[in-house]
């Protein structure tokens, strides 16, 4: 969720300001692109030098950076930059300017030019959380659209045990996550995605297979990741890494591995796509030692291997059944066939014909077609820009 956005990390002036290294820290681990505000009470606790080394980016604390040269730090450029801002810690002061929009510092410039989510991590004594006046600021700055991120209780400066504490760096970093998680289209929803081809073995030594590399595949899985949805990886054997740690990945072999392992998982899903290139054929039987070479021809007599697809289109009941057809030959028509043999809700076609579509490559051209004999094409584009393009049509129209 953090990977790629622009964080702008708000500290004021309060002794939990050491904790802001640590979540500069995870931050940039997570990912993100980190610039820091400070204000000048804040200093007494953390330096600017530190804070700027951990994220990579000069730190703010003033409207000029030279008060000799005048140079100006555009506090409204740097609100319209970032994609988050995090407050923390966040001292009764400072929930009191910004629940009032007092604007007496640069850090509280860029709190009111701020177009993006912002969320705010308070810090104080106990005493001073539990005042009326603090607990109405925190009201309001809820009431604006601000996300509170609360204290823990504990230890506090003064000695006092109980609520004011600052949340842990990570507690914090695990909070933005899941909350961006939550405001996906597709969080609360199972989806599985098979990917990758499947090897049929001959002896121990030879297989039957396919050119697939599963690119295709592990984008979707990366992709609806990132849009919320709790992700299942079948994988054939390829040699992509998971795209991302929430995504439980299976591995399998062979299309009768694919089979029971999709069909374990099946009824546990809302989606299902199935971006697999899975063998029609397995030999009909399989030699225990390497098959040697011999004079004359040698016939292999092979075997169907289970329609996975037609039996998930049989056996569905409340599943979305995504399916894919690559083609060489009366592309639009075949697919549209089989869109109707498998039961599917739609179906993602390519084309060997087009430059650029199919297996082992970066880039992939696509159509959809639905079960109203819509087509719907997109331009050649990177897998994971086609992956979007595929899960934004799903989200749209179902």
């Amino acid at each position: 969720m953090l990977k790629g956005k622009k964080v702008v990390v708000a500290v004021t002036g309060s002794i939990a300001a050491y904790k802001s290294a640590l979540i500069v820290r995870f931050l940039i681990k997570s990912g993100a692109e980190v610039k820091v505000v400070m204000t000048n009470s804040s200093h007494d606790f953390i330096t600017p030098l530190t804070l700027s080394t951990l994220s990579k980016n000069p730190v703010y604390s003033e409207f000029t950076s030279s008060k000799e040269a005048g140079t100006w730090n555009n506090h409204v450029e740097l609100g319209l930059w970032a994609d988050i801002m995090l407050v923390a810690p966040a001292t009764a002061n400072s929930l009191s300017k910004m629940a009032s929009g007092e604007s007496d510092n640069f850090l509280m410039a860029v709190y009111l030019s701020a177009k993006c989510p912002v969320y705010i991590a308070p810090a104080m004594d106990l005493d001073m959380y539990k005042h009326p006046s603090t607990k109405e600021n925190i009201e309001k700055l809820v009431s604006y659209g601000n996300v509170i991120i609360y204290p823990g209780s504990g230890e506090l400066a003064s000695g006092l045990e109980g609520e004011g504490r600052l949340a842990e760096p990570e507690e914090i970093i695990d909070f933005i996550h899941n909350d961006l998680r939550a405001k996906q289209p597709l969080f609360g929803k199972r989806m599985m995605v098979t990917a990758g081809p499947t090897h049929e073995a001959l002896d121990p030594v030879r297989y039957l297979g396919n050119r697939s590399t599963g690119k295709m595949g592990f984008a979707l899985a990366k992709k609806a990741s990132e849009l919320g949805a709790t992700v299942t990886l079948i994988a054939g054997p390829v040699s992509l890494s998971t795209p991302n740690p929430s995504i439980t990945r299976i591995d399998v072999v062979s299309a009768s591995e694919m089979f029971e392992a999709v069909k374990a998982e099946f009824n546990n899903q809302d989606i299902v796509v199935m971006a697999a290139a899975i063998a029609d054929y397995t030999p009909l039987v399989f030699s225990q030692k390497k098959m040697k070479k011999k004079e004359g021809e040698l016939n292999i007599e092979l075997k169907r291997t289970q329609d996975i697809l037609a039996y998930l289109g049989q056996n569905k009941q409340k599943q979305i059944l995504v399916g894919f057809a690559l083609e060489t030959n009366n592309e639009k028509e075949n697919a549209q066939g089989k869109l109707e043999r498998k039961n599917l809700d739609f179906i993602v076609l390519n084309s060997l014909n087009d430059k650029g579509a199919g297996f082992a490559g970066d880039t992939n051209k696509v159509s959809i077609l639905d079960r109203h004999n819509k087509t719907t094409d997109f331009e050649l584009k990177s897998k994971e820009d086609v992956s979007g393009d595929i899960l934004n049509y799903l989200i749209q129209n179902y």
